[in-house]
């Protein structure tokens, strides 16, 4: 009997620690990357910016087509030979017959066309737009993980807060209940008491709600089952904070960094691409091809498609476009302006993005200072609780300071939660205005 035991609790060792098992901040953004939907739609994106690569390249290939006619020729067309050539009056003649076929197989094959081939360059950089849309995707997850993951921290710490005033609520409740019973307090005193004690319960309500709407949006944001039970641990982000703190403090800014520039970046390069393609519309195209084909002739079905003339040729085609000069001028100058606007939008851009990365970390400063300020106030109105319990156990105050001293613990615990959320939200917003989420992410 004993070694069945052991048997089986070894058996269910491993489906217990895997049901302990918790996820901190670094593990659901690693299942984020790999479930959250839009990760799909990006992929399918760079796979389209590939097929759009293909198809620019297949225009300066070989070109293979391959046509067929069939003509039954209800009233056959006659020409007319002029008079004094072959007869003293005008011949009609019929140069074809009542059925006819014709069979051609062309090949074509682009030999120059500027424009073409300036359009190629554009593969490189509708690469690279897919690839950054990828990243951007990609830093989105992170953001909207660490936003939702961090708000489940702080309504848990506001959860053990609230029900560390409850228990201090219960306890005095207890004691009222002595006194009034001794005659040494009155009933209005216990009904302060109850009001503050159902007031915490309501409060412990609404921070279980919020704590499961919040784990609720974090497994949307992973692509995790909103009906699966999604362990989350937070309490090691203590540790990880801090050091991102440290680094965000000294991070030098680089507009370059930011995603979002470099999308930038990309699409003025595909602008200045699209300028000179259609500068080169302008240019001579020269086109060769090679044909062979077979034309029948038949009085009746049969001869036209069993007895066919066979032909061939091979030649050279020049297209020099000469009157459409106004309307490529009107489309190159739209072209050109919209390049000089994307130059001028890269550097509004860096500027706008500088701002940001100075704002965000002017509110992380400033965030920092009020979340230690706040931690300090907690830890003295609970100095100036336990001075005032102490003395109202003693008699040498009232119920009323009592309460007093108990409120300005619920009013600096409000302060603390509203500077940690602030705090959380300024570290993302840094590492988001810095371009730095990923190097966030990979130092979890």
């Amino acid at each position: 009997m004993k070694k069945n035991r052991i048997l089986v609790f070894i058996c269910f060792l491993p489906f217990q620690l895997f049901a302990q098992q918790k996820w901190n901040l670094k593990e659901c953004i690693d299942y984020g990357l790999k479930n959250n939907r839009n990760t799909v739609i990006y992929a399918n994106e760079k796979e389209e910016a590939d097929a759009k690569a293909k198809e620019a390249l297949a225009d300066y290939l070989p070109k293979l087509s391959v046509s067929g006619t069939f003509d039954d020729n209800l009233k056959v067309q006659e020409s007319v030979i002029p008079a004094g050539a072959f007869s003293p009056v005008p011949i009609k003649i019929a140069f074809t017959q009542k059925y006819n076929t014709n069979g051609t197989a062309q090949l074509d094959q682009t030999i120059y066309d500027q424009s073409l081939l300036t359009g190629l360059k554009a593969n490189k950089y509708n690469k690279q737009q897919a690839d950054l849309n990828i990243k951007q995707s990609q830093e989105t997850i992170i953001y909207n993980i660490s936003n939702a993951y961090y708000q489940i921290y702080v309504y848990r710490e506001q959860l053990n807060l609230l029900k560390g005033n409850l228990d201090t609520y219960q306890k005095q409740i207890g004691i009222s209940k002595l006194q009034v019973k001794k005659g040494v307090a009155l009933q209005k005193d216990l009904d302060k008491v109850t009001v503050d004690y159902n007031n915490a319960v309501s409060q412990i309500r609404i921070a279980e709600s919020n704590l499961t709407l919040s784990e609720n949006q974090l497994k949307y944001e992973m692509g995790y089952p909103i009906g699966d039970k999604l362990p989350v641990d937070s309490v090691s982000q203590r540790d990880v904070i801090k050091t991102v703190v440290t680094e965000a403090a000294v991070k030098p800014f680089e507009a370059g960094q930011r995603t979002d520039y470099q999308l930038s970046e990309v699409n003025s390069k595909l602008l200045e691409i699209d300028q000179s393609r259609i500068r080169a519309g302008a240019l001579p195209k020269l086109t060769g091809y090679v044909k062979y084909g077979a034309v029948g002739f038949g009085k009746t079905i049969g001869p036209a498609f069993s007895d066919p003339n066979p032909f061939s040729a091979v030649g050279l085609k020049l297209n020099i476009p000469l009157f459409d000069f106004f309307k490529r001028n009107a489309q190159y100058n739209q072209a050109r302006y919209k390049s000089l606007n994307a130059v001028e939008n890269l550097k509004l851009d860096a500027g706008k993005y500088q701002l940001e990365y100075e704002n965000a970390k002017t509110k992380l400063i400033k965030a920092q200072s009020n979340l230690w300020d706040d931690q300090r106030n907690i830890d003295l109105a609970r100095s100036v609780f336990k001075t005032t319990d102490l003395q109202y156990q003693k008699g040498t105050t009232n119920l009323a300071d009592w309460i007093t001293a108990q409120n300005s613990i619920k009013d600096s615990q409000n302060s603390y939660l509203n500077s940690l959320y602030s705090y959380f939200q300024a570290i993302i917003d840094l590492e988001k205005a810095g371009g730095t989420l990923n190097t966030f992410y990979n130092s979890l």
